[in-house]
């Protein structure tokens, strides 16, 4: 076997160390956005193009609106 001693974190994983393992809530709300992925894909593609470009949008307003409460102290 070989020594992990001052290794990085992606020297580790190039070595086979073992991954972080997601908690339940994290695995469980993967799912649902994957299942939603999929509702959508069924629709077709617009549907499923106007949930890309939604939630590409609300990411980008959520990070605009968090750096602006950071930025009042909230």
């Amino acid at each position: 076997m070989f020594s992990l001693a001052g290794q990085t974190g992606r020297s580790r994983r190039r070595l086979g160390a073992m991954a972080r393992s997601r908690s339940l809530r994290s695995q469980l709300y993967r799912a649902a956005r994957v299942m939603g992925n999929v509702q959508a894909a069924a629709k077709g593609p617009g549907a499923y193009g106007k949930r890309v470009v939604r939630r590409a949008v609300y990411r980008g307003t959520n990070r605009t609106v968090g750096r602006l409460l950071r930025g009042f102290g909230l």
